[in-house]
């Protein structure tokens, strides 16, 4: 019973303030994205690849802060964070402050196969990617205009000459998928720029397996969007996966209660889930998240808000 699920951050643009255009754009980069993770799970094909297919769709879509639309740090470049991890042998690849690589994901996939080391960061991460023959790109190819904006407010923030305070969507953000396929197996991948005006150099939880990215056969799948230091502090995606296999908490009781506990903490947070038996879980403390599901028939779900989550 072959499934997916995906994300594209949680802390969505205020419905108020989001145009249709960027409505129906970032509705499409979601199909897209499921589209292209299912076409590999009903040819019989692995958890692993469906995700990072996904993934790579996401980074492809200027909706979405990761690669392509990525964020802007403090002295306005990008710096990329990326992990995925395969729940058939706990094997996990990472990538974080990358700076060139087209899309983050796959470096993180050759360095889960390469298997002699976990994490690349910087220069390294880069260089590895270059030798593996993968897509390398100038910063530019990054940036968009909605970035460049988000950086300036950001700036208008902190010197004092915005009035208002700046949305979730325009802080941070994520892009993630989890999946099952039909032999059981799960995988989950997630990417990212990190949030806007950070400091150079620094790393969020997505590279960093059991905090944003964690996926073990028999159990679950998880990938989280959200402030990244809240996860690596509560090891969130691991303490999930804890839960469901040490205490039976069902999927949603698991998912559920680590979205509250962040809440607590002050951070807008989502999760999307995955179990061995194929249930999902897609769940928020922000006004939204980007997000969407395919069921074991193929149907395509994708929703923003609360009450716009449907089949396609």
């Amino acid at each position: 019973m072959a499934t997916l699920a995906i994300h594209g951050g949680a802390g969505t643009i205020p419905r108020g303030s989001i145009t249709e255009e960027g409505y129906r754009a970032a509705r499409e980069g979601l199909r897209a994205a499921l589209a292209a993770g299912w076409s590999v799970l009903k040819e019989g094909g692995l958890a692993i690849d469906a995700v990072e297919a996904a993934v790579v769709a996401l980074e492809d879509h200027p909706s979405f802060n990761a690669a392509h639309g990525a964020i802007l740090n403090e002295r306005q470049e990008h710096e990329l964070d990326a992990g995925i991890m395969d729940g058939r042998t706990l094997a996990a690849g990472a990538i974080a402050s990358a700076r060139h690589i087209r899309n983050p994901i796959q470096a993180a996939r050759l360095i889960m196969e390469d298997g002699t080391c976990l994490l690349l960061s910087g220069a390294g991460a880069d260089d590895f990617a270059r030798g593996q023959g993968l897509a390398m790109v100038e910063q530019d190819y990054f940036t968009t205009p909605l970035r460049k904006q988000h950086w300036q407010r950001a700036e208008d923030e902190r010197t004092g000459k915005l009035n208002r305070s700046r949305t979730e969507a325009e802080k941070h953000g994520t892009v993630g998928a989890v999946a099952l396929d039909d032999a059981g197996n799960l995988a989950a991948a997630t990417s990212t720029g990190g949030y806007t005006f950070k400091r150079a150099g620094r790393v969020g939880d997505a590279p960093i397996i059991g905090a944003g990215t964690y996926a073990r056969n028999g159990v679950v799948a998880v990938s989280c969007t959200g402030l990244g230091e809240y996860f690596i502090r509560r090891c969130t995606a691991h303490d999930i996966a804890s839960r469901m296999l040490y205490l039976d908490t069902p999927l949603a009781d698991a998912t559920q209660n680590a979205v509250n506990e962040l809440k607590g903490d002050g951070a807008g947070a989502g999760i999307i889930a995955i179990d061995r038996h194929g249930a999902i879980s897609l769940v928020h403390n922000t006004e939204g998240m980007y997000r969407g599901k395919v069921s074991d028939e193929g149907v395509i779900y994708v929703g923003i808000y609360a009450d716009d989550f449907g089949a396609e």
